[in-house]
This record gives structure tokens, C-alpha cells and sequence, in this order.
């Protein structure tokens, strides 16, 4: 009976969101609906050899192979439905058929993260049963995961496919909780080629799978047991990422098109930041840059003739010069990045805790990433907060870290939505699901301290004040004619303090957590 009814409340929850997806459909969408338009017809009429050659469109293939036979099979379904979407040529064609079709391979290719969903949930541990089945850990994951506010605008009205993606991760995720570690690095591996900005959470697979299968066996401290190393199981991991390897960049390899891909997959021409700055370490220091500037302007410290205008607040993909501060280059994104993860790695090889310090090596790897990297998206935020919320459920200083996180991340997505249809679409899904975080959370760790102090209330409660000036009182004064970035300026600059707050917090978390004798056992 138990089984028939846990089952029934997560069908429902799917279908719920499903359903609402559906609604989504007649909402704006950005250009990455014509990306993917694109990549349909490059794949379906283009040999193999010219698809990462073709740049008809200005939105050229720069997805790794297997999400381009992702595409290429898609486009076998699309000439079903308008084999105009299906032409190089016609550039931002939009039909109502094209539309549905698009649309509904997102919601139906969830179905995989749907799945992996349940399968997490299943490695929730149930320590904190509770009657209701509204305050079981199990069901509250489920609705932070597939309810997700994030991942609804960003592929059911932005438009992407992050679904079945982070469906491949949480899935490899619960397959290595289960102990199953073949199939989570084969889906990991799998993932990367799909996508390849996996690739910033690689080192926590790398250094879990390195020191919980390779070596089998720690001492009574804790410990590696050195002789415990199995040669034969580094070796089926090893067999297991060349054959992936082998399977999606082999072709392209004979055909000696290697640099061509992956100077696609790498594009550093694009600049430090995106057209709106991701909420990291960038921002903060670009708005630095400019708040120097224009002191040193004030205070005749700099000649105004040699100031680009705009250079970092222009709204544009591309590189720039900081006036004050270092310019920053590539290679010094690289290194800033390597070293904010190190000291997570180190954490997951000398302090092992099992699945859980994995899950939080993966999210400071994701968060370190995006704080650092170079021409981060706005959505790379989402690789951190999924993977958190199964540590959310399980204890109230991770629910704590959390709820700032993914408020904060949340909010910093609106930007995407710009139209005015689908303000208060936003708006209500984002109170919806962080009002229900707050709540269930709360609920669920009630006999515990508080999950946020006075101070991080305070700052949570600002983005209110912040959202009605970026919306309603900005556009009615004479500074939008001027000075149009400001909003996404203000944006991009309170939340970027809010997760490096979260970053700061979950790594003391860790570096200072002590390990129990149990832990240490396993």
C-alpha cells in the first residue's frame, strides 16, 4: 500500500508540471529557439563533414557530437511536422508547427529527468519519516527538483533542452549513492558529450570514483588503505571513457576535423562576461572597475578621451579592456577556477563522507566554476542549486545555504524574461516555489535552529524592493533612455553577493565539518 501511494503522489507531482509545461507553450522564447531550429536542419540535410563547418546562421553547432545526432534525430521527426524548419536558409522561421514541435521535445525529453528524480529520491535518507506525507524529505525533493523555477523558464519559456541533461547528472548522481559505479560514469561520460559544461563537475566524478572504487577499503581512521587499489576496476573506468570518447568524437577524429570542433566548443573570442553578467565574482569585479573609473574621472586621476564608451555596459558578446583594474584574460579565468576547487577535492579524497561529501564536492566544483569562469551564462547557476537540493533535504545548514542560493540564483534569471507578458508568469512561479522552499524546509528541520540569521533575511527580502525598481519604477524615468543597463547592472551585482555568500558559507561548512567514526569507517 505504501509502495501503490508513493508512487501515486510522485505521478501526480510529474503530470502536474507536465501539464503546466504545456501552458508554457504560446510563451516568448528567446534566440535559442532559432539555435536549436538550426541545428535541426544542419544535421538533417548537412553530411556528417560540414556540420561543424556550416555557419549559414550566425548560430553555429557548438554542442559536442552526441547532442548533434541528438539533434539529427530530432529533425527526423520535425519533417513530420514542417519540413520548412528543416531549411538552412530560412533563418528565424517560426510556424505554429515548428513551435509545437520544439516545444513538446522538451517537455517529452524530461521524461528522463523524471525518472532520475525518482531515482534520487530513492537515496533520500528516511530517518526523518513523518505521517504526513507532505513533510517526508522524499517528497519535498521531488517538488524542489521537479518544480524547479529555474529549469521551467529556462526551458519551457527561454528555451533549452537542461532537462533530460540534468537528468543524465542526477541519474549518474543515484547511480554512484547506490553504489553502481560502472553506470554512473558511464552516464557521466555520456553527459559530457552531450554537453560539455559538465565538464566543470568532472573532477568531484574523477576523485569519488578514484577513491570509493578504485580503492576499495580505508583504515579504522579513515584513511586510504593502499593496497585495497584495483587495478582491474581502473581500468573498466578507463575502458569506459575512451569507448565514449571514442563513439562521439571518433568520426570527426578520422575525418581530421578535431580542432575544428573543438575550437567550436571553446569560443574564448566571446569575452570574460555575457551580454547580462552572471552573478559571480566577475560582476562584482567589473562593477569595481567601473565604480573606479568613474571616481578616477571625478577626480581628474584619468583622461576621459581614452575610455571606451560602455565598454563592460553595453549589452554585448564580446572582449573588452578594464580601465582600472587587470584586464582579465582566459588563462587567468583557468587558474582562479582551478584553485577555488581544489580545497573541495581535497576535501572528498582526505575527509571522505561517502555520497553526501561527493554531492558537495560536486557543488562547490559547479559554484567555483561559476564564479570564476570565463563567459559564464546566467543558467550555469542551475548546475549548482539541482545537485544541492538533495543536501537540502537531509540537513538544516545545507536547507540554509539552499534557500539563499537558490533564491538568489532564481532572481537573476528574470532578466531573461524581459517581456512584459511574462512578468507576472515569473513573478508567480518564483513566489510559488520559494515560498514553498521556505515553508517545507522550515517544516521539515522545525526542531532545529532557524535556517537563516537576521542578516540573510534581510538581504533575501531586498530583491522585493530591488524587483519594483528594475520593473516599475526605472522604465518611468529619464535614466532608461540613457542609461538602459542599470537594471541588469543592479541585478547582476546584488545577486552576485548573495552566491558568493552561499559559496563562502557551504565551503567553511565543509572545511570545518568533522567526521564521525562511522564515516570514517565506510
Amino acid at each position: 500500500m505504501a509502495a501503490a501511494g508513493g508512487r501515486g503522489w510522485f505521478r501526480a507531482l510529474a503530470l502536474g508540471v507536465s501539464f503546466l509545461k504545456c501552458l508554457l507553450i504560446p510563451a516568448y522564447y528567446s534566440t535559442d529557439f532559432e539555435v536549436h531550429r538550426n541545428w535541426l536542419a544542419i544535421t538533417h540535410n548537412l553530411p556528417l563533414s560540414q556540420w561543424y563547418y556550416e555557419a549559414t546562421s550566425e548560430w553555429t553547432l557548438d554542442y559536442p557530437p552526441f547532442f548533434a545526432w541528438f539533434e539529427y534525430a530530432l529533425s527526423h521527426i520535425a519533417k513530420y511536422f514542417d519540413p520548412k524548419m528543416l531549411v538552412i536558409e530560412n533563418l528565424n522561421y517560426t510556424s505554429r508547427a515548428t513551435i509545437f514541435f520544439q516545444r513538446f521535445s522538451v517537455i517529452f525529453t524530461d521524461i528522463l529527468f523524471i525518472y532520475a528524480v525518482r531515482e534520487c529520491c530513492r537515496c533520500v535518507d528516511g530517518k526523518r519519516a513523518a505521517k504526513d506525507i507532505l513533510e517526508k524529505p522524499t517528497f519535498i525533493l521531488a517538488v524542489l527538483l521537479l518544480w524547479n523555477f529555474g529549469l521551467l523558464i529556462v526551458d519551457h519559456i527561454h528555451f533549452q533542452y537542461n532537462g533530460f541533461l540534468f537528468g543524465l547528472m542526477l541519474l549518474s548522481v543515484a547511480r554512484l549513492c547506490q553504489k553502481r559505479y560502472l553506470e554512473g560514469a558511464l552516464l557521466f561520460a555520456v553527459l559530457l558529450h552531450f554537453k560539455h559544461i559538465y565538464v566543470y563537475v568532472a573532477p568531484a566524478y574523477g576523485i569519488y570514483l578514484l577513491r570509493s572504487y578504485c580503492f576499495t577499503a580505508n583504515n579504522a581512521d579513515g584513511s586510504l588503505k593502499w593496497r585495497s587499489f584495483s587495478l582491474l576496476h581502473v581500468t573498466l573506468l578507463g575502458l569506459i571513457v575512451c569507448l565514449v570518447s571514442a563513439l562521439s568524437l571518433g568520426p570527426f577524429i578520422v575525418l581530421g576535423q578535431l580542432p575544428q570542433v573543438i575550437s567550436r566548443l571553446f569560443p574564448f573570442k566571446r569575452g570574460l562576461c555575457h551580454a547580462y553578467w552572471a552573478p559571480n565574482f566577475w560582476a562584482l569585479y567589473n562593477a569595481m572597475d567601473k565604480a573606479l573609473t568613474i571616481f578616477g574621472l571625478r577626480c581628474n586621476f584619468l583622461d576621459p578621451t581614452k575610455i571606451p564608451k560602455a565598454s563592460m555596459t553595453g549589452g554585448l558578446v564580446q572582449e573588452f579592456q578594464h580601465t582600472v583594474l587587470p584586464s582579465v584574460t582566459p588563462l587567468a579565468t583557468l587558474i582562479c577556477t582551478f584553485i577555488s576547487i581544489l580545497p573541495s577535492v581535497f576535501c572528498l579524497w582526505f575527509k571522505p563522507q561517502g555520497p553526501r561529501g561527493f554531492l558537495q564536492c560536486l557543488v562547490l566544483c559547479a559554484l567555483s566554476s561559476f564564479m570564476f569562469g570565463w563567459h559564464v551564462h546566467e543558467k550555469a547557476i542551475l548546475l549548482a542549486i539541482l545537485p544541492l537540493s538533495l543536501l537540502s533535504v537531509q540537513r538544516a545548514k545545507d536547507a540554509g545555504i539552499y534557500l539563499i542560493l537558490t533564491t538568489t540564483g532564481h532572481f537573476s534569471l528574470f532578466p531573461l524574461l524581459f517581456t512584459p507578458p511574462e512578468l507576472p508568469i515569473k513573478i508567480l512561479l518564483m513566489l510559488l516555489f520559494t515560498v514553498y522552499s521556505f515553508s517545507s524546509l522550515k517544516s521539515l528541520f522545525r526542531r532545529e535552529r532557524p535556517l537563516l540569521n537576521w542578516l540573510e533575511t534581510i538581504y533575501l527580502v531586498q530583491l522585493v524592493p530591488l524587483e519594483i525598481f528594475c520593473e516599475i519604477i526605472f522604465p518611468l524615468t529619464p535614466w532608461k533612455r540613457h542609461f538602459p543597463f542599470i537594471p541588469l547592472l543592479l541585478t547582476s551585482v546584488y545577486c552576485a553577493l548573495g552566491v558568493t555568500y552561499a559559496w563562502l558559507k557551504l565551503y567553511a561548512s565543509v572545511l570545518t565539518e568533522r567526521i564521525s567514526v562511522r564515516q570514517k569507517a565506510e
